[in-house]
């Protein structure tokens, strides 16, 4: 016997939530969609994260499990492991993480002791939280020094990283960003890491798409750590994975669990494995390489009508907005894109003298649009929307126009049409 709550679909059985759910769908539907960090997960990625594996607890990992009945859990994180293994060409993957953050602490937890110093990229000019701000676990913990980009190029300057290196003598240099433009070199990175005595980490979420189809090159072998989410342009779920070298897989595996987490989320696994098939596919590459090809497209866009870029465009999916000359603010042109139909994100700018609720910045991506299938074309038009809200604050009325050429866009590219509007 069963409850009768159990087999009611979720309209009926919680008629509030379901609402909610149809409206953000609509929203994606209708709105030109350029968060850098975010993407359009496929159909079938859907499906598996809202699977019945979301039943099963599962501590540990396959053939070593707290709880009985895992024997298709197991089949399914195998699965996940091995093509996250072959997808970048890694010695051992950890696909647990329930996140990028969580993925992050696990490699601290596993080769730093509390204290030690670290040096990573400055928040201010493209890091993350989690590479040392003191607020943050990772500032808490642990000692973080930090490099950034020249203010005359806006490009990372290896040399001053050499520099920062050599005089802090990190036991760890993360390269990696959440707000960088341009192409990162890895090698580099890994000479002054040998050089200090350091180890490597690479913080690969932004680019892991752009590097498993080839348009980004690859943090393997150079790193001894890789971390990663899936959920931005690999367009997987939300979640984390871990890269090492064999040598160092027994230590991460531990410092993941039982070290920072309890039961993995065994569904969101099970999509993570779908999101790393379709990432081999032709389809995948082909998307990747005209997500470059429109993150350019939108920048030239942008530069050609007057708008300022910091380091004056984009190698990989994403291009940074520098307001700090102009009279709107970086919430202001978030919230003002938003009312034309277009969803960004305020960001600091190298030298920000705003507040990061405030900012001087704006954070454009090309991935979601890309899947969803625009073009050159597409972006050069959503470019110059962009540029009249940015230069001339338009009046409500002008903005509801815009918003009229935002749908028109969209509409030309159905989302999701399998599902309910």
């Amino acid at each position: 016997m069963t409850w009768g709550y159990t087999d009611l679909p979720l309209a009926q059985a919680d008629p509030e939530i379901d609402e909610i759910i149809r409206r953000e769908l609509r929203r994606e539907q209708d709105n030109i969609e350029l968060i850098a960090s975010e993407n359009f997960a496929p159909l079938a990625v859907l499906q598996a994260n809202g699977c019945v594996m979301t039943n099963k607890y599962a501590e540990g990992y396959p053939g070593a499990r707290y709880y009985g009945g895992c024997e298709f859990i197991d089949q399914a994180e195998r699965l996940a492991i091995a093509r996250a293994k072959a997808l970048f060409g890694a010695e051992h993957a950890n696909v647990q993480p329930h996140s990028g953050s969580q993925a992050n602490a696990a490699v601290y937890y596993a080769a730093l002791q509390v204290g030690d110093p670290v040096l990573s990229m400055r928040l201010d000019h493209g890091g993350h939280l989690t590479h040392g701000l003191k607020v943050n676990f990772s500032g808490r913990n642990y000692t973080f020094f930090h490099y950034g980009v020249s203010e005359e190029t806006g490009v990372i300057d290896m040399e001053d990283v050499r520099a920062k290196a050599l005089e802090c003598r990190p036991k760890m240099i993360v390269a990696g960003a959440s707000a960088y433009p341009r192409t990162i070199d890895f090698p580099a990175f890994r000479a002054i890491a040998d050089e200090v005595g350091a180890v490597l980490m690479v913080d690969m979420a932004h680019i892991a798409g752009l590097i498993a189809a080839g348009e980004h090159p690859s943090p393997f072998p150079h790193a001894q750590w890789v971390t990663t989410t899936t959920h931005k342009t690999l367009a997987g779920p939300r979640g984390g994975a871990v890269f090492c070298t064999a040598e160092d897989a027994t230590k991460l595996d531990r410092a993941i669990f039982p070290g920072t987490q309890g039961g993995p989320l065994e569904h969101v696994i099970a999509a993570k494995a779908v999101c790393f098939h379709l990432a081999t596919t032709p389809e995948f590459k082909d998307t990747q390489r005209r997500t470059v090809e429109n993150a350019k497209a939108l920048a030239e866009g942008l530069v050609s009508a007057g708008v300022r870029l910091v380091s004056g465009g984009t190698d990989n999916h994403l291009l940074l907005v520098d307001l700090s000359q102009n009279d709107i603010t970086g919430l202001e042109a978030q919230t003002l894109l938003d009312a034309a139909g277009i969803t960004a994100n305020k960001n600091g700018v190298p030298g920000d003298m705003r507040p990061p609720t405030v900012t001087s910045g704006l954070r454009l991506g090309s991935p979601a649009m890309t899947t969803r299938g625009f073009g050159p074309a597409e972006m050069r038009a959503v470019a110059r929307i962009i540029a009249e809200v940015l230069l001339t604050k338009p009046s409500e009325k002008r903005l509801e126009e815009l918003k009229a050429q935002s749908r028109a866009l969209t509409a030309a590219f159905p989302l999701y049409p399998a599902l309910a509007g």
